[in-house]
């Protein structure tokens, strides 16, 4: 098909997305160069003797640069998104086993600003949901004991995979939350996370939009890990959400993802083989206007082969009176497919049926996956995604990466064709 055929807002993001590709050739080139003389300065002044510390703490910058190109049937515009996240970072020196960190986060857009970033009120393009503004990404206070670690205040919580809870670090401005956090690491194998959040602060931050930037309420996240033999781990979790309701914005977006989940994960290796199997049940709670009950299951086996890991797993979501299974404080890009179609699960429920191949080529990360999507409780077929991710970690302070998903569907009446491209260099001094 020739590019005078495809409707014009189509067309017209396709010459986008193909200028933007060769302005981060051009970078790429240059940045490889910047990454090989600066490894070479490292390496000419010692770079890795370190000095033993610092009494005041130390200092740390993160730059990650970033354009996103997101194409969806049913918008005649396609969305360029071009942002850049700077971050500064101060950490203390312990002191009597105290610590203090501080983490400053600043999200820019570069050039024309031609993709919805949910307080733009672009809506005539796709959400690319990074939007405008300086916040304050991390701000806590820490204690380190012989087996007791607390922390209080502004702070990432990552749960094992992520699955349930996490930082959201694929997005421009991260997820954080306001609370107290306890994690205990007795002799033994075993070991206890205990937190309670007031306040889980949005990657749709720092200022109000078509979501709120944050959510407040009463919610903990309680998470104990069994070591049961080598290579053999057994995991249990409890998840209680309460979410205030907030003026202005539907339940869906606030309380009626008030809810309870518990849950068991195991990891174990056999010899060359790794199996990962988890269960969870849900059930809404607190405010929560909706009368469901839901489960989550999966079945996950990854193998080497040659010089390539795969992986292939069966998650299942249920649905329950029109409501699917729910995970509002967690990290979902990294599931179920690069083009997030699946953030909300259908109220009829999701199939998820996946294979995975990572390997590498020189100094190059690839990862390739392919979904197919389908609903629980019937026989709808919603889908399949194809994704293709390239990594280059030049040295420790450069990383390039290039990435790209399409998602295709015959049930256009609830989903959309999509493809998304991105181009990414983070720095780190």
């Amino acid at each position: 098909m020739c590019l005078a055929e495809v409707e014009p807002g189509r067309a017209a993001g396709a010459k986008r997305m193909t200028k933007t590709i060769a302005a981060w050739v051009a970078i790429f080139a240059l940045s490889a160069g910047a990454g090989t003389a600066w490894a070479q300065a490292d390496e000419d002044a010692g770079a890795s003797a370190q000095p033993e510390g610092n009494r005041l703490g130390n200092v740390s910058f993160n730059f990650r640069l970033r354009s996103e190109f997101a194409d969806l049937e049913g918008f005649d515009e396609s969305a360029t998104a071009s942002t850049l996240r700077s971050r500064v970072t101060w950490e203390s020196a312990t002191f009597n086993r105290f610590q203090v960190l501080l983490e400053a986060d600043n999200v820019s857009t570069l050039g024309s600003e031609q993709f919805n970033s949910t307080t733009n009120g672009k809506t005539a393009y796709p959400v690319v949901a990074d939007p405008e503004g300086t916040d304050l990404n991390q701000a806590w206070l820490n204690f380190s004991g012989d087996s007791v670690t607390v922390r209080m205040g502004r702070q990432t919580i990552r749960h094992g995979t992520e699955r349930f809870v996490g930082g959201v670090a694929w997005r421009q401005n991260e997820q954080a939350f306001d609370g107290v956090r306890i994690q205990w690491a007795p002799a033994g194998g075993f070991d206890l996370d205990l937190a309670y959040v007031n306040r889980v602060n949005r990657i749709f931050g720092p200022d109000d939009g078509l979501n709120p930037a944050a959510w407040k309420g009463d919610n903990f996240f309680v998470r104990a890990n069994w070591s049961l033999a080598e290579n053999h781990r057994l995991s249990a979790h409890g998840y209680l959400l309460d979410f205030d309701p907030q003026h202005g914005y539907a339940p869906g977006r606030t309380v009626n993802n008030s809810l309870d989940i518990f849950g068991l994960e195991y990891s174990g290796s056999f010899d060359r083989l790794t199996l990962n199997l988890n269960w969870d049940t849900q059930q809404d709670a607190g405010a929560s206007q909706l009368d469901y009950q839901a489960e989550h299951y999966l079945a996950e086996i990854v193998v080497p082969v040659g010089g390539t890991t795969l992986t292939a797993g069966y998650e299942v979501f249920g649905g329950d009176n029109g409501s699917g299974f729910r995970m509002p404080t967690a990290t979902l890009h990294k599931f179920q497919g690069w083009t997030d179609k699946f953030l909300a699960t259908p109220g009829d429920g999701l199939k998820d049926v996946y294979l995975i191949a990572s390997s590498s080529l020189g100094p190059v990360a690839v990862t390739a996956h392919w979904h197919d999507f389908r609903a629980e409780a019937s026989s709808a077929d919603f889908g399949s995604e194809f994704g293709l991710q390239l990594t280059w970690t030049v040295n420790e302070r450069l990383t390039l990466l290039g990435k790209y998903a399409t998602f295709s569907t015959d049930d256009s009446a609830r989903f959309a064709d999509t493809d998304k491209a991105w181009l990414s260099l983070q720095m780190a001094f």
